[in-house]
């Protein structure tokens, strides 16, 4: 079988020095690569910038923007999965300068924001046949979780939804706490190590590509 994930953040520029992110590590998106990695799943890692090393037995395609993200995403179908942990960035700005902004710029501190691809409802809206059998994205939020997560997952066109509170020290941290929300109802897994969840999550994935 084949899946396909994407990981950490997408960094947007503004000029050579500066950008647009935010504090995804990457950790939980490798570690999920990793396991399905060992469970025998050939595995395509679409990672924006991270300090992490590439998960063994893993292809990995390092990407910046959310633009290239999707364009590596698309490259890397036909899959039975596609999982999107990333944390993308939902803007990008609308003009990329070529040399550093000077802050005595006129006009300098309005930066004017454009929507980024979407690329979870991207990939989900696929005619049958060229989309993956399972389709699921992470719901990175602060408050109301789970109702956000399962508004998500239906906006999306997401098989499922894995709702993660990051209101804490999630996002860099080595713990985390995953309620997966499918049509048929919720799991939670975690608190845990950020590799046991994976664990849990890859097995989740086998068993119902499996059926």
């Amino acid at each position: 079988m084949r899946a396909v994930l994407t990981a950490g953040p997408t960094l947007e520029p503004i000029d050579p020095v500066r950008f647009l992110s935010n504090r995804s590590s990457g950790k939980q998106g490798y570690a999920l690569a990793e396991a399905l990695a060992a469970l025998g799943f050939e595995v395509t890692l679409v990672s924006g910038p991270t300090a992490l090393n590439d998960p063994p037995g893993v292809t990995t395609v390092r990407v910046e923007t959310a633009r290239e993200m999707l364009a590596a995403v698309q490259a890397a179908l036909p899959a039975d999965a596609f999982i999107a942990v990333a944390a993308v960035a939902d803007w990008r700005p609308a003009e990329t300068s070529d040399v550093k902004l000077k802050p005595e710029k006129a006009g300098f501190a309005a930066l004017k924001l454009v929507e980024n691809p979407d690329i979870l409802r991207t990939i989900a809206a696929l005619e049958p046949g060229a989309r993956p059998r399972l389709v699921a994205g992470f719901a990175a939020e602060t408050h109301d979780v789970l109702a956000h997560a399962r508004a998500k997952r239906v906006r999306k066109g997401a098989d499922w939804i894995f709702a993660n509170d990051v209101s804490g020290d999630v996002m860099g941290g080595a713990h985390n706490t995953i309620t997966l929300i499918t049509p048929d109802g919720e799991t939670s897994f975690g608190p845990a190590p950020k590799d046991e969840i994976a664990r849990q999550i890859a097995r989740r994935i086998h068993q119902a590509l499996a059926r």
